[in-house]
């Protein structure tokens, strides 16, 4: 028994293995494609793959995300394929480190490869003298340490590293052909069977070991992303963390003003649960959610306390600091679009102020119900009334009432005072 076990788990190693695998990543590496492209790479191992092709269109990213798939790409059991494509496409920033160190690196025509030059996490970019000695060391320090990572790579896998070193310093950028010329890629292949055809018998180094790629009559496993790496990828989205946070916030806020309605709180808490998990895997900078939070406290203390807008104006700067400030990045691929903080906000402030406004006017309305709505309210005399006493009909009830002056019976009176239960009236 264990012997045919041994020979069917044999049969479907042989048969599973020496496909080549494939993926697509088309933009911005995060978390999620970092995770993915990592799992990709294991299971290509797991399965004994011929090798892990993986097709690249990214305009850059997280560093964080780019350093965990480069240490997967320098330590994988099986040759890893970067292929710049389709045409058009392009691999900058994260994507140059990505595609340097890959063991065999591919363009297809009309791409380009470059602009490896970190983005300041403080704003503005790096190498750019800024006002600040502090701020510049830290400038100094973070080109330097993306300088001698792209040209270790770069060495390592036999590459151009005095262009490495350019492309982050200059943020330099070229075509295809070029980047053949500067031995920046391999080589260019306007399709994936062109790919196919020109990696056939090429030889690669490991980590351990030196391969051969045998690509005739193999065949392409393609692997797409889970709901699990998709959900991933949607949650790594700063504006989705963002619209969440504002959610949730305005769920619970619903839920302690109207308190027993429990599916706003549920939604809010559950918006809000979204939110911090992805603030886990995004640079968050904490000051800016106090910043909101403080945003939201002024705009429902205008509601309470007349400061003649002075609370409103107060609430749309901390909200707008505090968008701005929320993602701890300046990178414009990683950070809140203004198209949805300044709607956000407008909505914010015209959601507060219509219930500001809601508030004065039923403040300002006189009470028409209970003892202290009959105030000014307008009847007729049932009865004389004078000093001593009397009845009037007045909303639809007969009050005893009294008079500093003598009314005659069918009078109209209108009530201006309300005393042990007697109501004090004056001629109409």
């Amino acid at each position: 028994m264990k012997k045919i076990i041994f020979i069917l788990i044999f049969l479907t190693t042989i048969l599973s293995g020496n496909n080549i695998h494939f993926v697509e990543i088309d933009g911005v590496i995060n978390p999620a494609s970092a995770k993915f492209i990592i799992s990709s790479i294991e299971k290509a191992e797991d399965e004994m793959a011929e090798c892990l092709i993986i097709q690249l269109d990214t305009p850059g990213g997280l560093m964080t995300s780019m350093h965990d798939i480069i240490k997967a790409e320098l330590n994988s059991k099986v040759p890893i394929i970067v292929y710049v494509a389709p045409s058009g496409a392009r691999a900058a920033s994260a994507g140059v480190f990505i595609t340097m160190a890959s063991h065999i690196a591919v363009m297809a025509k009309s791409t380009n490869i470059g602009a490896a030059h970190p983005v300041n996490v403080g704003g503005g970019i790096f190498g750019k003298k800024s006002e600040s000695d502090s701020a510049n060391v830290k400038m100094e320090k973070v080109i330097n340490d993306a300088v001698a990572y792209i040209q270790s790579i770069a060495k390592d896998k036999n590459r151009n590293i005095e262009w490495a070193k350019e492309s982050v310093i200059k943020s330099v950028s070229i075509p295809a052909g070029e980047a053949v010329k500067l031995n920046v890629v391999n080589f260019i292949a306007p399709t994936l069977e062109s790919l196919l055809d020109s990696l056939d018998n090429k030889e690669i180094k490991l980590i351990d070991k030196k391969t051969t790629l045998q690509m005739k009559n193999k065949k392409i496993i393609r692997k797409e992303m889970n709901w699990k790496y998709r959900l991933l990828d949607i949650l790594s989205n700063p504006n989705i963390a963002y619209i969440f946070l504002i959610l949730g916030f305005y769920g619970l806020f619903f839920e302690l003003s109207h308190p027993g309605v429990i599916l706003p709180g549920v939604l809010g808490t559950l918006f809000l649960l979204l939110a911090f998990f992805s603030f886990q895997i995004l640079p968050v900078n904490y000051a800016g959610i106090a910043l909101i939070i403080l945003g939201i406290i002024l705009f429902i203390l205008e509601i309470n306390i007349v400061s003649f807008g002075m609370l409103t104006i107060g609430g749309i700067i901390s909200m707008i600091i505090g968008s701005v400030m929320l993602i701890d990045s300046f990178n414009p691929l990683i950070r809140i679009s203004w198209s949805i903080i300044i709607p956000v906000v407008l909505f914010s402030t015209a959601f507060f102020l219509l219930l500001f406004k809601l508030a004065f006017k039923a403040y300002k309305n006189k009470q028409i119900t209970g003892i202290d709505g009959l105030i000014g309210i307008e009847g007729d005399a049932d009865t004389e009334i004078n000093s001593e006493g009397g009845a009037v009909y007045v909303n639809g009830e007969i009050w005893r009432a009294y008079s500093d002056e003598k009314i005659q019976k069918s009078s109209r009176i209108k009530v201006i005072e309300l005393k042990n239960m007697k109501l004090k009236v004056e001629k109409i």
